[in-house]
C-alpha cells in the first residue's frame, strides 16, 4: 500500500482546465448560397462527394448549417435534410444528420432512441441527464415535448 502511495505522491497529472469558448466558431467568410451550391454538387456528384459535404458542415456553426439548409430548399427546391438522408449512409449519416440538430434536439432524439424500444441505454441517460445545466435540461424537456415522443413521466 506504501508503494502505491508514493507511485501516486509522485504522479503528475496534467489536468486541463474547461473550456470558455465555443470549439466551433462562425465561418468569417460565411455564404450559404454558396456552401448551398456546394453541398447540392457534392450530392449530385456520381457516388457523394462526402469529404466536401463533411468540409462544409463540420466548419460551420449550428445557426450557419440552418441557413445554408434555408439556402439549399431555396435553391434546389427540395429539402436538405432529406437529400442528405438520401445521399448518404452508416456513421457518416448519423453524425451529419446529428449536426443539422440543434444541440438540444440532438440530447432529446438521443434520451428517445435510449429509452425506446425493449430495453434501456442507461449509459446514454446518463450521459445526458448528468452532463447538462438545468437550463440545458429545462430546454431539452421542452423540445421533447414538441416532438412526437411525449410521455408524461419524462422530466
Amino acid at each position: 500500500m506504501a508503494m502505491v502511495s508514493e507511485f501516486l505522491g509522485q504522479l503528475s497529472l496534467n489536468v486541463a482546465q474547461e473550456t470558455l469558448y465555443p470549439t466551433v466558431v462562425p465561418a468569417r467568410d460565411f455564404d450559404p448560397d454558396r456552401d448551398a451550391a456546394r453541398i447540392e454538387t457534392a450530392i449530385k456528384t456520381k457516388g457523394v462527394d462526402e469529404q466536401t459535404i463533411i468540409d462544409v458542415l463540420t466548419k460551420r456553426t449550428y445557426s450557419q448549417r440552418r441557413e445554408i439548409a434555408f439556402a439549399y430548399e431555396r435553391r434546389a427546391k427540395k429539402d436538405m435534410i432529406t437529400a442528405l438522408k438520401a445521399a448518404l449512409s452508416g456513421s457518416l449519416e448519423t453524425v451529419v444528420l446529428g449536426l443539422m440538430k440543434s444541440t438540444s434536439q440532438y440530447d432529446a432524439s438521443e434520451i428517445r432512441g435510449s429509452i425506446k424500444g425493449l430495453g434501456t441505454d442507461e449509459e446514454t441517460l446518463i450521459e445526458i441527464l448528468c452532463s447538462r445545466s438545468n437550463d440545458e435540461l429545462v430546454e431539452i424537456k421542452r423540445v421533447y415535448n414538441e416532438r412526437e415522443f411525449k410521455t408524461s413521466w419524462l422530466f
